[in-house]
């Protein structure tokens, strides 16, 4: 079932419903509902709202399934590429790929401009696997023993040797993207892969700083998540043969996008479930990334209520999780949190106003609202 939604109240969304989505901009936009049976949504258990989630997203990729289906048999066909004593490795983290957002960007922006092709898989398994070879890292410096419901790599294997793998398909993703007769998508791939990597450097720097700035955390989730959405846009759109103009705006959805995507992502990580996500929680906390949630902590709170976190933070451990959540709660972080997002959302959604009506843009324009969805129901 979908819903026609916009009252014009400039209300934020709250869980339960009902959802004025003027913040996704001025005309009326569809939503795809959670039950299909019925015309009002309720807060669900984290559980069936997650696979409520799940449904949703398989019908919003329905159309691009195909392609997304030939990416995951490419992704698959790259392990012959590696040494055979390497290659379990190898399958373990390229059979990790979860919803396959990156992929679904690089078709929806290519709709959006003309049509997909098999060039689309080619650059859509290049920056899977740029994106994989990051989960593995990350895992590595997270200290993650949980992604996407089983063992990383590094659980499974150590860090020496999941430190390595995550290079090994860096360097094939830079092999493949050499592989088009233009040297354009392989210096976009290379910049976006110099970009990601300096966003890590920039986060790893930023550990247990307490002074960190919100500017400063924008710009590194703009570097190391929404450079990838930017990408995926921008070259599903080149590939398809869309002008400058169109590139441009598809590459500053994807930038908007990722960046409301990853403070989701921050946000789930305090106010979500290891049952409903499938990875490790806290893990934020843990490693002493300042996420939003917590700067919103230290703008509001007082002298005292800073100490306290910082303690709680620096000396982490589990059950330290409680105490942060109080304070979180006590000063409106989810809701302050849900505003920013909700923002960047806003500027996606702009961004595509000028591009043609297509089922391209149509699902983009959802992608956000699903987003928007997920954002709803955090800490419900």
């Amino acid at each position: 079932m979908v819903a026609i939604v916009n009252d014009g109240s400039g209300v934020e969304p709250q869980a339960g419903g009902p959802y004025p989505l003027t913040w996704l901009g001025t005309r009326p936009i569809l939503i795809l509902m959670l039950a299909a049976s019925s015309n009002k949504v309720v807060a669900s258990p984290s559980e069936s709202a997650s696979e409520d989630a799940r449904l949703v997203w398989k019908q919003l990729v329905g159309p691009v399934r195909p392609f997304l289906d030939a990416v995951s048999q490419r992704l698959e066909g790259q392990v012959d590429a590696f040494d055979p004593e390497i290659s379990a490795y190898a399958r373990y983290a390229l059979s990790n790929q979860g919803k396959q957002l990156r992929p679904a960007l690089v078709a929806f922006a290519a709709n959006a401009a003309g049509r997909t092709t098999d060039d689309h898989v080619t650059v859509a398994v290049v920056i899977e696997m740029v994106h994989l070879a990051t989960l593995v890292h990350d895992d590595v410096m997270d200290a993650a023993e949980i992604r996407r419901r089983r063992p990383t790599l590094a659980a499974n294997w150590g860090n020496e040797i999941s430190v390595l793998v995550g290079d090994c398909l860096f360097a094939h993703s830079l092999k493949l993207a050499a592989s088009f007769p233009t040297p354009v998508i392989c210096r976009a791939v290379a910049s976006a892969t110099n970009t990601v990597c300096s966003g890590e450097i920039l986060q790893t720097h930023r550990r247990l700083n307490f002074a960190v700035s919100r500017a400063e955390y924008f710009k590194v989730l703009g570097m190391k998540t929404a450079e990838l959405f930017a990408l995926s846009c921008e070259l599903g759109a080149l590939l398809a043969g869309a002008g400058a103009a169109e590139r441009s705006a598809l590459r500053s959805y994807g930038m908007a996008l990722g960046t409301a995507y990853q403070i989701y992502d921050d946000c789930v990580d305090v106010f979500g479930s290891e049952a409903s996500v499938g990875k490790s929680l806290g893990t934020d906390l843990a490693s002493g990334k300042l996420t939003l949630p917590i700067l919103v902590v230290l703008e509001r709170a007082t002298p005292e209520e800073k100490a306290k976190l910082r303690e709680l933070i620096e000396a982490w451990r589990p059950h330290h999780i409680e105490k942060v959540l109080g304070l979180l709660k006590q000063h409106d972080a989810l809701k302050e949190s849900r505003r920013v997002i909700f923002q960047y959302l806003a500027d996606a959604n702009r961004a595509l106003a000028d591009l043609p009506e297509t089922e391209g843009r149509a699902a983009l324009t959802m992608l956000g609202e699903f987003l928007g969805r997920q954002t709803i129901a955090l800490g419900g």
